[in-house]
């Protein structure tokens, strides 16, 4: 295994812990620094994979948090409403990225073109959402009514596509139906846990025949680096978007797909 490939998946692993919670796309960001540092991994299945080291990250930080969810499930009500909106927000783009899988892989993810422009438009997005004047009737993830969960579980299919970012999608779509920014971000959270898991899982099944023992040292060492970078963002992001909202996100977002479309064009 060549150095510079381990170095590289140090660099995209930490890419990804940095930015799979915070609305600016981390699949989008891999693709396209793996674009331009000519990163190649076995199916696309690096980029998919270390994102089990984030998996991690948010058990560790919500270990506490997901044993009282477990231990009340049997008997409180609202825990079992919360569990059950989870995963009914996760379902559509579960079976939409089952059924789209082969046109994902071999389509958008090789169109850094398009997710720039998703970049772009999805920091536009941020800015406005931002900008709104809204009226919050939620303010804790637990409340969210089934419906509200399973419209959240419609707007994460977006991200399906490169760019779009699965926390910004999920997060825009709460807060325009209610949610207030804390309380949207940390469902964000949770029901990334059942989405990435469930990518991860497919992805590998998918991969099976193509991945080889040569593969591993490159995907362990960036979700080793995954693992790390979200833990730290997972502790501090909540009151950072509590705070300040997200103008920081959507400016990220329009540097670099701006840069990136001009890069694109430079050097291809």
């Amino acid at each position: 295994m060549e150095n510079q490939t381990l170095i590289d998946a140090v660099a995209l692993g930490l890419l990804e812990g940095l930015t799979e919670f915070i609305p600016v796309s981390s699949t989008g960001h891999i693709l396209l620094a793996g674009h331009f540092l000519g990163f190649k991994s076995t199916g696309k299945a690096f980029e998919i994979l270390i994102q089990l080291g984030a998996i991690l990250a948010i058990l560790t930080v919500y270990f506490g948090r997901i044993l009282k969810i477990l231990a009340d499930f049997p008997s409180d009500g609202r825990t079992r409403r919360f569990v059950i909106g989870i995963l009914l927000a996760f379902l559509p783009a579960a079976f939409l990225g089952v059924a789209a899988h082969g046109f994902i892989k071999t389509v958008l993810f090789e169109t850094p073109k398009l997710i720039c422009i998703m970049l772009i438009l999805g920091g536009l997005v941020l800015l406005w959402i931002d900008r709104l004047d809204l009226k919050p009737k939620y303010h804790d993830a637990m409340d969210f009514p089934l419906s509200l969960c399973l419209k959240i579980g419609l707007f994460q299919c977006l991200a399906l596509i490169p760019g779009t970012s699965r926390s910004g999608s999920t997060i825009v779509g709460a807060l325009l139906m209610g949610t207030d920014k804390r309380s949207a971000a940390e469902f964000s959270f949770f029901l990334a846990m059942p989405t990435m898991a469930g990518a991860f899982a497919y992805d590998l099944y998918k991969n099976r025949d193509v991945l080889s023992a040569a593969d591993l040292p490159v995907i362990a060492v960036g979700f080793v680096a995954a693992f790390v970078m979200a833990v730290i963002v997972v502790r501090h992001l909540l009151d950072y978007v509590s705070r300040h909202g997200f103008a920081l996100f959507a400016w990220w977002r329009l540097i670099v797909g701006a840069v990136g479309l001009i890069a694109l064009f430079v050097w291809g």
